[in-house]
């Protein structure tokens, strides 16, 4: 969740450069049109896939999401967007047992052998960063691909070009640094929960490896065009 910023989504525009799509959600739903993007990535935010009463534009949000997902375009979604993924393709989204915040491992599943679909290899094992507090099912016909210690149903693959992330590949050290100053009340001591100092001396080589993981997630989608 990133809740210092309004929800967003990054949309690669036909035979162009990428730009950015970026979409104030507490103002207006206006998305862009599905036959004018090439790629669709669905970013954080702070509310719940289950908020449509407080935030009605989840709806065709999740509906665009959908629609995305069927006609085949590479799809992304990390933390609530992998949520919004899952609730757009009938899963549920609820609690998890626990809020993950912090740097643990997670590890590939198995059952990405047992597809003849062209898959995501994850890593045995990486370090990734969390901050979440919600899970969801996968969606029915999908392929498991990673899971943690502290939530079973860290990453999906949806045919073969949407994948949804629990975790955030995408961080930065100023990314974590803004969100830690944003959602320092979230900090609350339990398992799963690291301390601040913990989450913020990470080495500058933990951001590196999930950022190469990311741009291999990124290159895998593109390349199921």
């Amino acid at each position: 969740m990133w809740p210092s910023k309004p929800r967003q989504h990054r949309a690669v525009a036909p035979r162009s450069r990428p730009r950015d799509f970026v979409h104030p959600f507490f103002e207006s739903a206006v998305l862009p049109e599905l036959e004018e993007i090439d790629f669709l990535i669905a970013m954080g935010g702070p509310m719940s896939v289950n908020d449509e009463a407080q935030f009605p534009w989840l709806y065709p949000e999740k509906a665009f999401i959908r629609r995305a997902v069927q006609a085949r375009k590479p799809v992304l979604g990390v933390c609530l967007g992998a949520q919004l993924i899952a609730s757009a393709l009938g899963a549920p989204v609820y609690s998890n047992p626990c809020k993950e915040i912090g740097w643990f491992p997670v590890k590939a599943v198995s059952t990405a052998d047992e597809t003849p679909l062209r898959v995501f290899r994850f890593p045995a094992e990486a370090e990734v960063f969390h901050w979440h507090g919600e899970t969801f099912d996968l969606p029915v016909g999908s392929v498991h691909l990673a899971a943690s210690a502290g939530c079973r149903n860290q990453a999906f693959q949806f045919g073969a070009s949407t994948i949804g992330l629990q975790f955030h590949l995408e961080t930065t050290p100023e990314s974590l640094r803004e969100l830690v100053t944003n959602c320092h009340a979230e900090l609350m001591p339990s398992k799963y929960v690291q301390a601040e100092e913990a989450m913020l001396e990470a080495p500058l080589k933990k951001y590196r490896t999930i950022n190469r993981l990311m741009a291999e997630v990124l290159s895998f989608l593109l390349g199921s065009k």
